[in-house]
Parts: C-alpha cells; sequence; structure tokens
C-alpha cells in the first residue's frame, strides 16, 4: 500500500513523525508536510504566489518533502508535483482535537478533503494538547477498527479524535462548537482571538465532542459535499410540479 502522510503542525512536528513511523507497517510511506504549523488554514491553497519545496531527511529511509505552504498544498504537490498516486492519506497526529465545528477550521481535515479530491481515502487524526502517548498507542486500534468494520465502503474520510484517556470508540456526528471566542484588544489597533473550551455536558456520546470528553476514541465521517441532497431533491419536485401546471 502506499501511503502519504501530512499534517499542519510543521514537518517537524512529533506527531507527523510518529505517524509516518507507525504508518510504515501498513506499506510505502511519502511524507509531504509544511514546512511550518499551518493550523486553522483549513482547505486553503496558495494561488498567485510561488512557494519554496524541498526534498528533506527525515527518518528511517522515509522520502519527504517540506512545503511552504497549506497542508491541502502539500496534497496537491504530492499528487499534481511528484506525479504518484497513493492508496491512503494520513493526516496528522494534530496537537489540539477537531471537533464540531472547528472540523471548519481544521488544516489536518482540509489535507484530507483535499485527498477526496484526488479520489483517495483518507484518515485525519487529532488528540489533545499535550503528549503523544494516547494517540499512538491507539493507532492500531483505530485502524483496525475502521478496516474490521469495512467503514471506507461508507465514506471516503474519517476525523479521528483521541483523548489521553480511553474507554472505547465511538461512531460520532459532527457536532457544535467547542470553544466560546471573543477578542481581546492588545494594543494599537491589534486584536487576538481568544477561545474558551466549552465542556459538553452529554452521556449519549452522539456527537464527537461529546464523546471524547466522556473518554472515547470518535471516529466521524465526512464528506466534501457542500449541497443539501434532501433540499435539491424537495426543490426540483416543487420547480417541476409548478412547470407542469404552468
Amino acid at each position: 500500500m502506499r501511503i502519504l502522510v501530512t499534517n499542519d503542525d510543521g514537518i517537524d512536528s512529533e506527531g507527523v513523525k510518529g505517524l509516518a513511523s507507525w504508518a510504515k507497517k501498513l506499506g510505502e510511506v511519502t511524507v509531504v508536510a509544511p514546512k511550518v504549523e499551518q493550523s486553522g488554514k483549513s482547505h486553503s491553497i496558495m494561488l498567485r504566489k510561488p512557494f519554496e519545496i524541498v526534498k528533506v531527511d527525515f527518518f528511517d529511509g522515509i522520502e519527504a518533502y517540506s512545503v511552504d505552504s497549506t497542508p491541502a498544498d502539500c496534497i496537491r504537490y504530492a499528487y499534481l508535483g511528484l506525479k504518484k498516486d497513493f492508496d491512503l492519506v494520513l493526516s496528522g497526529v494534530n496537537q489540539g482535537m477537531n471537533l464540531g465545528n472547528d472540523i471548519a477550521y481544521s488544516g489536518t481535515n482540509g489535507a484530507a478533503f483535499e485527498a477526496a479530491y484526488h479520489k483517495t481515502k483518507s484518515i485525519a487524526f487529532s488528540t489533545d494538547f499535550g503528549p503523544f502517548d494516547s494517540a499512538f498507542a491507539n493507532l492500531d486500534k483505530v485502524y483496525q477498527f475502521i478496516i474490521d468494520n469495512n467503514l471506507f465502503d461508507y465514506a471516503d474520510i474519517y476525523n479521528v479524535n483521541i483523548p489521553f484517556t480511553v474507554k472505547g470508540i465511538k461512531i460520532t456526528k459532527q457536532g457544535g462548537h467547542t470553544y466560546k471566542d471573543h477578542f481581546e484588544h492588545i494594543g494599537n489597533n491589534m486584536y487576538k482571538a481568544v477561545g474558551t473550551w466549552t465542556r459538553i455536558e452529554s452521556d449519549e456520546n452522539i456527537y464527537d465532542n461529546q464523546a471524547t470528553v466522556n473518554g472515547y476514541i470518535s471516529i466521524t465521517p465526512l464528506t466534501v459535499k457542500r449541497h443539501i441532497e434532501d433540499a435539491y431533491e424537495a426543490i426540483c419536485n416543487i420547480v417541476n410540479n409548478k412547470t407542469k401546471n404552468d
């Protein structure tokens, strides 16, 4: 199996090194990751400015490239620049959970979405701020769960969040807000966005932020489609019926 590994914390981060090392047991690994941290860059790409791409020494003979742009551009370069095809894209392990509405901002998930544009299955991995011990220790369990249950038959993208203490695994929906944000004035005309964690008090574990707070690994199926299928069908029916009656 040919595996592409990336992240949004930068090519020197502990998370991407640990993920690439683990992925070697699955097949041939190529790493294409940002030169510097690209958190919050979502699915953005660089359009009008050139950016640096350098082949770098990684470890264990893994072919690796540093890209001075976004995670999505890392995926684009791997396919369009290196002209390689991959069977699986792994993004992470991100330091900081990517839950609920924050998925839309996540560069870790942006890379996974870009992989889907290239018709490749992908998994985005994240854990809480702090040690990666729990995340690395549970990669086997998560991957085996995905394979044993044929999850890629149902979705091309899975968002995985691994808490420090793990009780088990839950298939979840995308939740809502995980942070309450406000802007602080820090001098002159300068402001800084500050987020406060919003604890989810629920035992249902239906949503990603609920499950992880309660100690479960959250696995959420995602899609790049932006249209609403039910709305499309309903509106088409209304319009077609009006046309027939006119």
